[in-house]
């Protein structure tokens, strides 16, 4: 019995050290490992000019996006209305979601962010949005683009349950 324990806690000690290092080596790595936050982005062309017509993000399923402070990137799902780019961030009123999703909180204190679409990247600044004549076309979207049809009520946003950034110019 005593062999099957110190087994198990050889175990859980190796899976403990194997996460552990993960989550601190994406902390170094050019951009975000799937879920787990990532480093700073190296590498990808900033885009620079006119400010573009999001629309084409239409098709996209993800993007990664890194505050610049704190410095550090992640994969966020996208939306796009009228030529606009948002991000939504749900669970926000949950305990798990509040442990999970630093990133929202992080961006009221600096809303600057990176965005990064392939290699392309462009400079933006995260605005919540609470109200106003998208927010219905998001929710439509967000629960058809990602949720396979399902509704996603305004109650969602105006709860503070679902937040919405738009991807404004600097």
């Amino acid at each position: 019995m005593r062999t099957l324990f110190r087994i198990a806690v050889g175990l859980v000690v190796v899976v403990v050290l194997l996460v552990g290092g993960l989550l601190v080596g994406a902390r170094f790595a050019d951009g975000p490992l799937a879920i787990v936050a990532g480093g700073p982005f190296k590498t990808g062309t900033l885009v620079e000019g006119p400010e573009p017509d999001w629309s084409f993000l239409a098709d996209v399923i993800e993007v990664e996006f890194q505050l610049l402070e704190p410095a550090r990137s992640r994969t966020t799902w996208v939306l796009q209305y009228e030529g606009k780019a948002y991000i939504p961030c749900g669970y926000m009123t949950t305990w798990w979601g509040r442990l999970w999703k630093q990133w929202p909180i992080e961006a009221q204190k600096d809303p600057r962010i990176i965005l990064r679409v392939g290699d392309q990247l462009y400079e933006r600044k995260l605005v919540r949005v609470r109200e106003g004549a998208m927010i219905g076309p998001l929710l439509a979207q967000l629960g058809e683009k990602y949720l396979g049809g399902s509704e996603v009520p305004l109650e969602s946003v105006t709860s503070d349950y679902l937040w919405i950034f738009e991807l404004a110019p600097r």
